[in-house]
């Protein structure tokens, strides 16, 4: 075997391991981490710290996978976390207000069907009037939040609607160790359940690739005969549902209500969906690489408690990463511009 020949199969094989995406540098990466923090804390490598992962991943995640579709498709979303707020805590005021319960599936329901429309706002203009995502959706963030607090209420909640508290203390999995129980919360199952329908429609769907070919060039989407304004509009619709699940699963894990809470961390989201590969010039990403980027997230964020860093450390670790991320987007989308105009020049 030549030497030429022994260095493609070696460079096969590293593509294969990276992924398309660099999944496999985040799972390495991951790994690593996971192995440090054994060392250094021996408390850490255990169930019980893993099921707390896992929860405090859940509302990310969802948030995530929403973001996800955004970014692909060419956009900047950041006022997920406010429609989550709106969302949830208007179902919850609205029931004890009004004095019934709609029981858990209903009081879904109507969350989901607050975000879907708060999503179609965003999904409309931006669509209609071709704004800049960010700019747009900076400003329905502020018009949400100050809607809430001014017209729907502010206050905490400490008891939510029977519906809603039933299954606040629901394990999909309890197992004794030796500092007490590990318990891993019921609600992690609709979290799965929306990666694998995200992974299915990017990957199998019309509706998926379209939000890929918008992404990658939206005027040769457009030509391609691509329906770009009703895709647009149908991803924000699917962002606010998104993110009235994520804002109701978040009440419900707490058994309680602030309207507050929610907004604020939505650099860590976006963060976390570039770092699994999502290319913040549209056109890229997968639900793998986005998982992978949520867990990493994450478990920078708890090992940095763990040890004792203070709080403002984790906003610039993470920050930090968000940077490292989208540098080396731009370095790699620089070097691919110049190795095609280099074969161009050739050819």
């Amino acid at each position: 075997m030549s030497t030429k020949t022994h260095n493609m199969g070696v460079s096969r094989v590293l593509r294969t391991v990276k992924g398309p995406n660099n999944e496999g540098v985040i799972l390495l990466v991951l790994l690593v981490l996971v192995a440090v923090m054994s060392a250094v804390s021996p408390s850490f490598f255990t169930l019980a710290t893993m099921f707390a992962l896992l929860r405090s991943s859940i509302v990310p995640l969802i948030y995530a996978l929403g973001v996800l579709l955004v970014i692909i498709s060419g956009g900047i979303d950041v006022s997920f976390a406010a429609i989550a707020a709106f969302a949830s805590y208007s179902t919850i005021v609205f029931q004890l207000t009004m004095g019934f319960d709609l029981g858990l599936i209903g009081s879904f329901a109507m969350a989901l069907a607050i975000g879907a429309l708060l999503g179609l706002i965003n999904g409309f203009v931006i669509s209609k009037f071709k704004l800049p995502t960010l700019i747009v959706t900076l400003g329905t963030q502020g018009i949400f939040q100050g809607f809430l607090l001014a017209y729907v209420g502010s206050k905490y909640i400490a008891q939510l609607p029977d519906g809603m508290a039933s299954i606040s203390t629901t394990n999909v999995m309890s197992v004794k160790t030796d500092t007490g129980m590990a318990m891993l919360h019921v609600l992690i199952v609709p979290a799965l359940i929306l990666a694998l329908v995200v992974a299915w429609m990017l990957a199998r769907t019309m509706f998926g690739r379209s939000i890929y070919a918008i992404g990658g060039d939206i005027e040769s989407a457009s030509r391609a005969g691509i329906r770009v304004k009703r895709t647009q509009i149908w991803v924000y619709v699917i962002v606010g549902v998104m993110a009235a699940t994520a804002g109701m699963i978040y009440m419900i894990m707490g058994r309680s209500a602030n309207p507050q809470e929610l907004v604020g961390n939505e650099l860590d989201i976006i963060a976390a969906v570039v770092l699994g590969g999502a290319s913040v010039f549209g056109g890229r990403g997968t639900v793998r690489g986005t998982v992978l980027g949520v867990l990493l997230v994450q478990l920078i964020n708890n090992s940095l408690i763990l040890v004792g860093v203070p709080s403002a450390w984790q906003r610039t670790a993470v920050g930090f990463l968000l940077i490292v991320g989208v540098g080396i987007q731009a370095l790699s989308a620089r070097r691919q511009g110049r190795r095609a105009e280099g074969e161009g020049a050739v050819s």
